[in-house]
């Protein structure tokens, strides 16, 4: 009897571990639920925010500072994640991702609004990178891809169900609820993640000079304030050129001069700095610079779809709106699948040639749009999306759990931070690129009259000829064709500069 205690005993502790691990894992995606969500559930009541509260003028600020919050704040948490743990970080994120829901509830005018909305993205930034590192934290190497994939359908479901429960509220409830249903979502997570997650004590890093003397834990704040200010100035005049004044006009060179500027001081001082939020490994490295460069025009690229495909579907093929969500909804179906599936593709020819392939097979996806026939059948554009989703599926996943397993604990928030940065800087880098060339297409096409938005309204409107129509599809055209270039540019970055093999670390 006595025997069989200690194996009673065991067997009781794995299965107690395994429901801890489950209930932290319920807590991660429930947080990745929120910074999904509202990426897609305020799109929709824009109407009703702008009738309710003014400022149709700034409206677009509601999703350029929050997206602008969680960006330039990814480093930062990436940073002090590996120097005070994971926990405590996720959980003032979340504290502050609330606090800034419950303001936008509150929120009396448009300017209110979007302050509130980038304390809410303050909040974004840990959630983001935190749940993606405390992922790799939970699981071994070989059961890294069920949770990457978990995470994976979160993001799906929330994009095709962020704009459908968005529009409900605000018709049947109010907008303000949108931001209120934040509340007992986080406070779930929040109770999970206090309750359950236990991090393990962890060895501080050595002195090189005194190996015998633990590295004292510092925040370089210098350094987190000029990332801070580096980015918000950099990723402002990319969101605002070309919007608000003209790409050449004193407004967009003042801001990307002192982006620069600002730039050199992020070096020195970080240089200067103990322990630096931005270490220089993270770029001296060559799977980490490949992969942040390669993650990079993965957002660039993601910009052509998810941006430019719903006017494609509703000026060119005459889609409603449902109709033209479901065009663009059908990659987030496919995506998580193939992420699911692509360990058993990186198991055989390693994570960086399952990355090319996948990202070969998305620059063929994306050169085949322009292919398509004039006008078109709604199955067309679906059947792309659908193979480009399962394309990008199979790149993005075995990046991410490769370039986490060449990092250890200490340097893994970091690492997964910087690939994060380097996605959201793509994206908000192809907003502005690709709005440029399709504005140019449509400038050629029509003679120099109009920019897609003003054009797509009198579409909307039924004024607009048909000679507009085409010149819509020749300017999404063009956009598929810069996508199908960056991707182009990543699959160099991996073949040039990724080694064929990743220098995983032993677990």
């Amino acid at each position: 009897m006595g025997s069989t205690t200690p194996a009673i005993r065991g067997g009781a502790v794995r299965r107690q571990d395994t429901r801890r691990r489950g209930a932290v894992v319920a807590a991660l995606m429930l947080a990745m639920a929120l910074a999904a969500l509202d990426a897609t559930i305020v799109s929709t009541a824009v109407p009703q925010i702008v009738g309710d509260l003014g400022g149709f003028s700034v409206f677009s600020w509601l999703f350029s500072g929050y997206l602008l919050a969680v960006t330039v704040t990814l480093p930062v948490y990436g940073k002090l994640s590996d120097t005070f743990g994971r926990k405590p970080v996720l959980v003032t994120g979340a504290a502050v991702f609330l606090l800034g829901s419950l303001l936008c509830a509150g929120a009396w005018n448009m300017a209110a609004l979007i302050a509130f909305r980038i304390v809410q993205g303050l909040g974004g930034g840990a959630l983001q990178g935190t749940v993606q590192t405390l992922a790799a934290d939970l699981y071994p190497l070989a059961e890294r891809p069920k949770i990457q994939s978990k995470l994976s359908t979160v993001w799906a479901v929330s994009a095709v169900a962020g704009p459908g429960l968005g529009g409900v509220l605000a018709a049947y409830a109010d907008w303000r609820w949108i931001f209120l249903i934040n509340l007992p979502i986080g406070a779930a997570a929040l109770w999970l993640i206090v309750r359950h997650l236990h991090e393990p004590e962890r060895e501080r890093p050595k002195e090189p000079e005194n190996p015998e003397n633990a590295v004292h834990a510092r925040v370089d704040w210098a350094g987190a304030l000029a990332v801070f200010a580096c980015g918000g100035v950099l990723l402002t005049a990319l969101v605002q050129g070309g919007v608000a004044w003209p790409w050449l006009s004193a407004p967009s060179l003042t801001l990307f001069g002192t982006g620069l500027a600002l730039a050199g001081v992020v070096v020195v001082v970080e240089r200067r700095a103990t322990q630096p939020i931005i270490p220089g490994w993270v770029w001296r490295r060559r799977t980490i610079a490949a992969v942040n460069l390669a993650l990079g025009a993965l957002g660039l690229l993601m910009v052509a779809p998810s941006v430019f495909l719903p006017t494609y579907a509703q000026s060119v093929l005459g889609l409603a709106p449902v109709a033209a969500g479901f065009v663009l909804s059908v990659w987030t179906l496919s995506w998580p699948v193939s992420a699911a599936l692509s360990q058993h593709v990186y198991r055989r020819i390693g994570f960086r040639d399952t990355a090319l392939l996948g990202i070969g097979l998305a620059a063929l996806i994306l050169c085949a749009f322009p292919l398509l026939p004039y006008p078109g059948s709604w199955w067309q554009p679906t059947l792309l999306m659908l193979l480009l989703g399962a394309a990008l599926g199979l790149f993005q996943l075995p990046l991410i759990v490769g370039v986490q397993s060449t990092v250890g604990w200490s340097e893994r928030g970091t690492t997964t931070a910087s690939v994060l940065f380097c996605r959201q800087t793509g994206q908000t880098l192809g907003a502005s690129l690709f709005g440029a060339v399709a504005n140019g297409m449509l400038a050629a096409r029509l003679g120099g009259a109009g920019d897609l938005d003003s054009v797509t309204r009198a579409l909307d409107a039924g004024t607009a000829p048909e000679a507009t129509r085409r010149a819509i599809a020749d300017a999404v055209h063009a956009v598929y064709l810069g996508a199908a270039a960056a991707a182009a540019l990543a699959f160099l970055v991996l073949l040039l500069v990724a080694p064929r093999r990743f220098p995983v670390r032993d677990e």
